[in-house]
C-alpha cells in the first residue's frame, strides 16, 4: 500500500507563488507516474500536471502551462508542483495522485482514471 501526503497548499494574492510537494511512502518508486489534479467548488476534478517516473517527461494541462512546473526527487519518493503567477481561477483542492507501475502513455498520465493512489488534498486560494 502507498501513501500520498501533499503539503504546501496556503492563501496568497494574485501574482503570487507556492509550491507543492507530494510525498509517497510504503514502496520506492521507480516506475509509473505522478500527477496534480485540482477540484474547485461545484467543478469536476481536472488535470493539472503529471511527470513519467522513467524519463522525467512532464505534461502540463493548457491553463497552467508557462506558470506551473512538476518535477520529481526520486531519492526522496517525492513530487512537486511550483506554482508561479498564481491567478483567482487557480483557487482549489489540489490533489496528488500516483501510479507505480510501467511506463504510462500521455492519455493516461493525464486522467485521474490512470492513477490508483490519491493523497488527501490541499487547499490553494488565490485570493485579493
Amino acid at each position: 500500500q502507498v501513501l500520498l501526503v501533499e503539503s504546501g497548499g496556503g492563501f496568497v494574492q494574485p501574482g503570487a507563488s507556492l509550491r507543492l510537494s507530494c510525498a509517497a511512502s510504503g514502496r520506492t518508486i521507480s516506475a509509473g507516474a505522478m500527477g496534480w489534479f485540482r477540484q474547485a467548488p461545484g467543478k469536476e476534478r481536472e488535470f493539472v500536471a503529471g511527470i513519467r517516473w522513467s524519463d522525467n517527461n512532464a505534461f502540463y494541462s493548457r491553463s497552467v502551462r508557462g506558470r506551473f512546473t512538476i518535477s520529481r526527487d526520486r531519492a526522496k519518493n517525492t513530487a512537486f508542483l511550483d506554482m508561479n503567477s498564481l491567478k483567482i481561477e487557480d483557487t482549489a483542492v489540489y490533489f496528488c495522485a500516483g501510479y507505480f507501475r510501467g511506463n504510462p502513455i500521455m492519455s493516461t498520465i493525464t486522467s485521474p482514471q490512470g492513477y490508483e493512489y490519491w493523497g488527501q488534498g490541499t487547499q490553494v486560494t488565490v485570493s485579493s
